[in-house]
């Protein structure tokens, strides 16, 4: 079964960011911009420790 992926790249302002992609290819999730890819890898990591446990909260707008 195909797994979604995580995808750290570049953007032009020089920052790193990460996108999570489904196994279908679509982008579920991006990050904020990183000054150093090592900060950009914690956030990936922050992602796989809190996501599994994550509540869901329906907000009014």
């Amino acid at each position: 079964m195909p797994k979604g992926k995580f995808e750290v790249y570049r953007d032009k302002g020089g920052e790193y960011r990460f996108r999570l992609k489904a196994s279908n290819g679509q982008v579920i999730a991006t990050s904020q911009g990183y000054k150093s890819r090592e900060s950009c890898m914690k956030g990936i990591d922050s992602v796989r420790n809190n996501a599994p446990n994550a509540e869901i909260i329906e907000v009014s707008e």
